[in-house]
């Protein structure tokens, strides 16, 4: 069985089809938020890929593939749960925080510890945010004011 959602934002219906079938368990506006969210994945292996080198092997063996998998997704963890601090001490939701910015900003935080000048990794890159870009730019049309679960009326 599946079920088709229609939501009406700012005079223009979209439609979605889902197979969670009882309302109660999975009102219209999630599902809503739940599309917004689908490309998350591809970003994840995207960043994996491209900014944390995964797309290349270091080593042939099975083993060493493994190892370099098991180490980038580690790696992606921590950049997740460092993005997730910067995101709360600015105050912001997660989704404005650019994990590949905040990836980049820790060399420039390794660059000023080594200097002494920083010993705090979230401190710097809040205190340099802007310089670095480490909060997203906002569009024109932001597919985040699509949806406002709080009010499902509209935004």
């Amino acid at each position: 069985m599946i079920r088709l959602v229609k939501i009406r934002y700012q005079g223009v219906w979209r439609s979605y089809l889902t197979n969670g079938v009882n309302p109660l368990h999975l009102p219209a506006e999630y599902i809503a938020a739940l599309y917004l969210m689908r490309w998350r994945i591809e970003d994840v292996f995207n960043i994996a890929k491209r900014l944390l080198g995964l797309a290349y092997f270091w080593n042939g063996s099975q083993q060493g593939v493994r190892l370099q998998i098991w180490a980038t997704w580690i790696l992606y963890a921590i950049l997740v749960d460092l993005t997730d601090d910067v995101a709360e001490a600015l105050d912001r939701p997660f989704m404005d925080i650019s994990i590949e910015m905040v990836y980049r900003g820790l060399y420039h935080f390794a660059q000023t510890y080594q200097r002494g000048e920083a010993d705090d990794p979230i401190a710097y890159l809040v205190n340099h945010a802007d310089i670095l870009g480490i909060v997203k730019q906002r569009r024109k049309r932001s597919a985040v004011k699509f949806l406002n679960l709080t009010n499902p009326s509209g935004p």
